[in-house]
């Protein structure tokens, strides 16, 4: 049985933890299993995907940004406020703006460390610091209520009347699909995509393969720092306002849910489906402990708890243990 349950790798292990939580949350609580509540979470992760979609690219390419959350924060504002003065605007021109912006601060941390050689850890905290501050700074931590017309109306793709409420699926998880597509196709279906891979498994092979590591480095960073301008834009939709923290803390949970999702920090390896399945495991426990009435601050210790677990029971870690098993019955047959 173990033999069985390993080939199925990280993500079927997430797809069981999965149901194995959404079971207990239906048993626990009457309002779980509701659509109202399911399209609640969807549309809730629906930033975080975007969010994870870009960061696997950077982590498949062998590094790592923890400022992606805060530049979406730097992007919605300056957008928004743009938007503003350009006397509203439209969703051609903010989704264009966003995207610019955040491939502009996503080339910043590129430059920073491939032309400077310095570790990505390392200048992404320093960009996290320098971009909040800035913007804590400039805006003296102001939220922007107004905002135009046809960003604050909700556009509702689908909507059933249920006995809980209406079930709502609202723009961003579209724009989330098209996000997913799209890295998908990069990864997956470019020649460009195979060399970030590459990049991320062996910087020096690549290099002898003529890889341009410089253009790499930028695509990886400013495709995340695109998904987290759009992320931003979808979160001012969502929200319906634009908070200068509102985002400030995403970036570990975005990272341990993708991370958790197989992705490997060292580089060369990832996949989107893990990545979805490993957000998908952290909002649902979310979801359930707020239905629960549990405390917030438990959540953290819980995922960690999750995360630790996971990973133990990860392919590598079950193809071993089934080798094992294997021998030992094959010991005591003898």
């Amino acid at each position: 049985m173990l033999e069985r349950l390993s080939r199925f790798g990280t993500e079927g292990w997430l797809a069981l933890v999965i149901l194995i939580i959404a079971i207990t949350l239906s048993l626990a609580t009457d309002t779980f299993l509701t659509l109202v509540n399911l399209f609640d979470i969807l549309n809730y992760s629906a930033v975080n995907v975007i969010f994870a979609a870009g960061l696997l690219v950077v982590l498949i390419a062998g590094g790592i940004d923890i400022s992606f959350a805060v530049a979406a924060s730097v992007v919605q504002y300056v957008v928004v406020t743009l938007l503003i003065q350009m006397g509203g605007g439209n969703w051609a021109i903010g989704i264009a703006l966003s995207l610019l912006a955040g491939a502009c601060l996503g080339a910043l941390n590129a430059a920073l460390i491939y032309h400077l050689r310095i570790i990505s850890i390392v200048v992404t905290i320093a960009t996290f610091n320098l971009f909040f501050g800035l913007l804590m700074f400039v805006t003296g931590g102001v939220s922007i209520y107004a905002l135009p017309d046809w960003l604050s109306r909700r556009v509702i793709l689908f909507e059933a009347e249920t006995q809980a409420g209406w079930a709502e699926i609202t723009l961003p998880v579209l724009v989330m699909a098209v996000t997913v597509l799209a890295t998908w196709l990069l990864l997956r279906r470019v020649t460009i995509g195979r060399q970030l891979f590459a990049m991320g498994d062996n910087v020096e092979g690549a290099r002898r393969l003529g890889i341009n590591l410089g253009a790499m480095h930028y695509l990886a960073y400013g495709w995340l720092g695109a998904c987290a301008g759009l992320a931003g834009l979808m979160q001012a939709h969502y929200a319906r306002e634009v908070v200068p923290n509102a985002l400030y803390g995403r970036e570990l949970e975005v990272l341990a849910a993708v991370v958790l999702g197989g992705a490997r920090l060292g580089g060369g390896r990832g996949t989107l489906i893990g990545a979805i399945l490993g957000l998908a495991l952290v909002s649902v426990t979310q979801n359930g402990l707020n239905l629960l009435g549990i405390s917030p601050y438990a959540f953290r210790m819980i995922i960690g708890f999750i995360i630790l677990v996971a990973i133990s029971l990860s392919g590598d870690t079950i193809g071993r243990l089934a080798a094992w098993m294997g021998a030992r019955t094959a010991g005591g047959t003898r």
